[in-house]
């Protein structure tokens, strides 16, 4: 038994070695491996009827059971394998334990992909007598490639950040590494045992030792999926931004109408917030700063509702968040950054705005060398801190999702046409919405040209990938 460690889990896909990695554990005096234990379609293995006194209709309806049952093991360090498609009612209560030890087994995808595809076509999942071997080509199928590695993936990321979010290490093990002792010895140890094998599992045999040509038939096929597998990630739009909540006490909800607004720092919230104003006979009738609960009784109470967000075109989003927090010194600038930008960043703004000698040609520069600095923020690059008026709204929306993503995600240029659609869904009639235009120093469209796109693009460029932004004009 271990100090350490209850229990354990090895994490694998099909033809990684996963058999043999669990014979290899069961040769150890006090390891027990009970094979698939979470396989929703058999209980272990498929002959078996039962694990530990427990069946498969008592695990489905309640998995703690089994899980409880390995746990609690007497006689073994008991595990189990667990596969990306296993029981998923498990698999965060093992993730965060720190007393289940983690295995980690992986395999090159592409091997293990036409390896499972042979084990398919011939029905021969497992190899003791190479007398016995069945052997087929396969035909390369690159989109049912491509969806098997992004399953793959998603499992080992959601697996990596399981165990970077509680501390804990797992034990690597490649799918190369299973025929070297040494390191089968060293799992043991992991595990917190000091027994040693002198040799490994001689019963299971390597099914498909042939080159990958030789395994299909349409090997050119195979060259021309993978070069359209973006493998490094190359083309990902770097995100330093944190990951934020939802921020449920800034939604705005009417009484008597089942409207639900998500706001966006950075948007259109006053004309927005305006327009239930009038749906609900008042603002006195727009409820906010509600917790999670008071948000679930508000929903409970209005039936149909509608939850909704507003999106703003990112240059016309940084552009007023410039003009009223960075460029305005009066009420409701952001004082403090605002010098910095000045003293360290020489952002090109007046001291004071008030009697100041501030032209069209200065605004155009001062912008873009505001989006400049934006970029680095927003890489995480500036000690200053990257405020919920200029994140990206990818990040934001993401945010929401935390607690619930809203029903419809509106645009600012169509709200003369969806926010009238919206009421009427809710049976509070089709309102009219009416633009409300921001007091600003200058508008967008006197300095707006394609430098600041250019700009805009590169700085927000998870949004106009998320949204498909097109230029502003």
């Amino acid at each position: 038994m271990s100090d350490r460690f209850d229990y354990f889990v090895v994490f694998a896909e099909m033809r990684t070695g996963s058999n043999f990695l669990e014979a290899n554990l069961n040769a150890f005096e006090g390891f027990k491996c009970y094979g698939e234990a979470f396989n929703p379609h058999f209980i272990a293995y498929p002959n078996y009827t039962e694990v530990l006194g427990i069946d498969q209709a008592t695990r489905d309806a309640d998995p703690q059971v089994l899980l409880k049952a390995v746990r609690d093991d007497p006689d073994h360090l008991a595990g189990f394998r667990f596969f990306n498609d296993h029981d998923p009612r498990v698999l965060d209560e093992i993730l965060v334990d720190p007393r289940c030890a983690k295995i980690i087994l992986t395999r090159n995808p592409l091997d293990s992909f036409v390896s499972w595809k042979i084990a398919q076509a011939t029905g021969q999942w497992k190899l003791t007598d190479v007398r016995k071997r069945r052997d087929s080509q396969i035909t390369f199928e690159g989109n049912e490639f491509a969806d098997h590695v992004a399953r793959l993936q998603a499992f080992q990321v959601k697996l990596m950040n399981g165990l970077q979010k509680t501390g804990q290490t797992a034990f690597y093990v490649a799918y190369e590494d299973l025929q070297d002792l040494d390191v089968m010895n060293g799992l043991a140890t992991f595990l917190g045992s000091d027994a040693r094998l002198e040799s490994l599992d001689s019963k299971l045999k390597r099914q498909n030792p042939s080159p990958i040509s030789e395994k299909v038939s349409n090997i050119h096929d195979v060259s021309a999926a993978l070069a359209t597998l973006d493998r490094f990630n190359l083309n990902r739009t770097p995100n330093f931004e944190p990951r934020r909540g939802a921020a449920v006490p800034s939604y705005v909800a009417t009484k008597g109408a089942g409207l639900l607004f998500m706001p966006m720092q950075g948007g259109p919230t006053t004309a927005v917030t305006d327009w239930m104003a009038e749906i609900a006979g008042g603002a006195d009738r727009l409820l906010s700063n509600l917790n999670q609960r008071q948000l679930r009784d508000w929903k409970a109470r209005h039936l149909p509702h509608r939850s909704f967000t507003v999106l703003r075109h990112p240059v016309a989003r940084a552009h007023e968040v410039f003009c009223t927090r960075i460029l305005s010194d009066g009420p409701g600038s952001y004082h403090k950054i605002r010098r910095t930008l000045r003293n360290r960043f020489e952002l090109p703004i007046p001291e004071a705005m008030e009697g100041a000698n501030y032209s069209k040609d200065d605004h155009r520069k001062a912008f873009h060398a505001f989006l400049t600095w934006l970029q680095a923020n927003l890489n995480g690059q500036t000690a200053i801190r990257q405020d919920g008026h200029w994140v990206s709204q990818a990040s934001v929306l993401e945010g929401f999702g935390g607690f619930q993503a809203p029903d419809h995600v509106l645009r600012e240029d169509d709200l003369v046409n969806s926010l009238p659609r919206l009421a009427s869904e809710v049976g509070a009639g089709p309102h009219g919405f009416v633009e409300r235009p921001v007091s600003l120093p200058f508008d967008l469209a006197d300095i707006y040209d394609p430098d600041i796109e250019k700009r805009a693009q590169v700085t927000y460029a998870r949004d106009y990938e998320a949204f498909a932004f097109k230029s502003w004009r």
